[in-house]
């Protein structure tokens, strides 16, 4: 993660020389299934409607911090705002003008987290979420790059006008996407993240190998990604792509893993939460770390909370 061609973002990004940074788990599943909140079409930014999910939202993001400040480490904070674009958010009767005060107050919540955990060790940069326009585990409708960069311009442009640190595009299907996303955040000078997700076997829901959506992004967008992320896929579902000799596999630079094994569509038609367990978790971003330790950004994903992150970095750290 010290690639000379993403320098100007360095000094926004202290991930990019830290040994490890930790990020928060399954936001969604937690409320979810941990506070018992009514999610409609998985959508956490209607929680910043009142103070009640306000204080719900902070304490989550709490949770983590406190893990980051206890073990010395750094913490990307995401925005509540992965379901915040046009698509989603008109299923909840939101405008477009609704949405940017949205982002806006998604990053001030996280802006007083920040204020009131960061220490000199644990430094917390801000990441405006970016969902998928589709679903997340099946890309429906396929858009161009150029489709695609002016559908998410907006949810981009208003993260670079507040002070969030860069955007985080979560849990990509099919490269096009991201390099419209990529494109929007390099329009605003803008860092910005890739992460895709995969299924069982490794590949995008596409088919596509993870290799090639990775370097068709770098091609198309100069390598403007600060770097990639897999999501949403238990380790044993990836790891055996990751060729460590392969340049496309040092652009990886973090994993947010479901505790699950099952597939997509396992989980897609699961009647409960499968949350894994937090030590055998733990035990394979070691195993990970030690073939590729490029990869200091560690998170969770569905089914993952303050448990998993906590083993994590207990475990790491040892």
């Amino acid at each position: 993660m010290t690639t000379d061609s993403r320098s100007i973002y360095r000094h926004r990004l202290p991930q990019l020389d830290a040994l490890m940074f930790l990020t928060d788990g399954g936001l969604e599943t937690s409320l979810i299934h941990d506070q018992g909140f009514d999610l409609p079409d998985f959508a956490a930014f209607v929680l910043l409607d009142d103070d009640r999910g306000r204080a719900a939202l902070a304490r989550y993001f709490e949770d983590y911090a406190a893990i980051a400040v206890r073990d010395g480490v750094g913490l990307v904070v995401e925005t509540a705002t992965w379901r915040a674009n046009p698509d989603w958010a008109a299923k909840q009767g939101r405008s477009q003008e609704e949405l940017v005060e949205i982002d806006r107050a998604a990053v001030d919540l996280l802006i007083d987290i920040r204020r009131r955990f960061e220490t000199e060790s644990s430094p917390i940069v801000i990441s405006g979420c970016v969902g998928p326009r589709g679903d997340g585990y099946q890309p429906g409708r396929l858009m161009s790059a150029d489709e695609a960069c002016r559908y998410h311009a907006a949810q981009v442009s208003t993260f670079a006008d507040t002070s969030a640190d860069l955007v985080t595009a979560i849990t990509m299907t099919y490269p096009a996407e991201a390099i419209g996303i990529a494109r929007a955040a390099q329009s605003v000078s803008m860092p910005a993240v890739i992460s895709f997700t995969v299924e069982t076997d490794g590949a995008l829901p596409t088919g596509q190998a993870l290799g090639e959506a990775i370097r068709e992004v770098d091609d198309a967008t100069d390598g403007h990604p600060a770097y990639y992320m897999v999501n949403c896929a238990h380790p044993t579902h990836f790891e055996q792509v990751l060729d460590p000799d392969q340049a496309w596999t040092q652009r990886i630079g973090g994993i947010r893993a479901n505790a699950s094994r099952m597939s997509h569509a396992e989980l897609d038609n699961a009647t409960e939460l499968d949350a894994g367990d937090p030590d055998e978790l733990a035990r394979q971003y070691c195993q990970l770390r030690l073939v590729h330790p490029q990869i200091v950004v560690l998170g969770g994903c569905c089914g993952t909370n303050q448990r998993h992150i906590d083993a994590i970095s207990t475990a790491v750290l040892q």
